[in-house]
């Protein structure tokens, strides 16, 4: 497991309990007393340190490299029903954003998401999560599929933004976003988006319009980076601290101006230190978000999502 630089209390108190156990187990030393006072020591240092986060600390959170990504969901959802499409039927199949058809329960729904590496050479060939123009495309027609067919969207937004290329802006990156807004906010299904990491930018934004927002408490989500707003501001990534604070982008922020409708809690330390119980709770939020959507006409779905997108940014003065 890797740490974070403020996580290493936690670091140094599980590798003491290793040890006092290590002790225990290789000699006659009884190291029972030990080894609870450590374990009571260690989780009152976790609720601590994680309950007391800064934006900055999410920020980084969100980024943990053990931290699971689109696929890492999908697979643990829907097991073996997935079945991944390609391309965008113009271009090429891009990478950095996967999608497809699988299953939760009986419901079929159609998944869409961008996926980062785990090492160096699947970060390339994902393209580290961001996601050109025909990935955009790629999503609007699998998400035009879905309506064609009454099925469900599932998005999962991680991204450090859209690909910011000059063949990226050749083929019109800002166009497929913008395209991608304009439809999914009159698209005829339910489309409920998940926000499993960075939502940065426009590049979240292209599949970040849902009936249903929901979004990890370890997460973040905004116009910019804070490591870029401080570049900007700052002319240096040093107050990118300040900078994260300032933006009001982690999910209490979000949920409080009213941006996002619900956060998912996280196991205790975040989605990575129980992976399994975060697949849970993923999976049971889309069964329950969708059920609450079901039974709307198609008609009145959009009506509830123009709305909804409409009073945002409102100012009663």
């Amino acid at each position: 497991m890797e740490y974070l630089e403020f996580e290493l209390p936690i670091k140094e108190l599980e590798e003491q309990y290793e040890k006092a156990k290590n002790i225990g187990s290789e000699s006659e030393v009884d190291v029972t007393a030990t080894c609870k006072q450590i374990e009571k020591k260690l989780n009152e240092t976790k609720k601590d340190i994680y309950k007391n986060l800064t934006a900055w600390q999410r920020v980084q959170m969100s980024r943990h490299p053990s931290r699971p990504y689109t696929l890492d969901y999908i697979k643990a959802i829907c097991g073996d029903t997935f079945l991944e499409l390609h391309g965008d039927r113009n271009v090429k199949d891009d990478k950095a954003m996967i999608g497809g058809l699988g299953k939760i329960g009986d419901q079929s729904y159609m998944f869409v998401g961008q996926q980062k590496g785990f090492n160096t050479k699947t970060r390339q060939y994902r393209n580290f999560g961001m996601a050109n123009p025909e990935g955009y495309r790629k999503a609007l027609r699998l998400m035009k599929s879905a309506e064609k067919f009454g099925v469900p969207v599932v998005c999962f937004v991680d991204t450090p933004g859209a690909y910011p290329g000059l063949e990226a802006e050749e083929r019109g990156q800002g166009e497929a976003i913008a395209r991608n807004i304009l439809e999914m906010t009159r698209l005829k299904v339910p489309i409920i988006v998940v926000i499993i990491g960075e939502g940065a930018s426009g590049g979240a934004l292209g599949i970040g319009v849902g009936d249903k927002v929901l979004m990890l408490e370890n997460t973040w989500y905004s116009v910019i980076s804070p490591e870029s707003c401080s570049s900007i501001l700052w002319r240096s990534w040093e107050h990118k601290e300040e900078a994260a604070e300032a933006l009001k982008l982690t999910a209490k922020d979000m949920k409080k101006m009213k941006l996002v409708d619900e956060i998912v809690k996280e196991p205790l330390g975040g989605a990575h230190r129980d992976r399994d119980k975060t697949f849970s709770t993923v999976k049971d939020k889309i069964a329950s978000s969708y059920a609450e959507f079901k039974d709307l006409s198609p008609k009145d779905l959009v009506e509830q999502r123009m709305n909804k997108y409409s009073e945002m940014g409102v100012f009663k003065g």
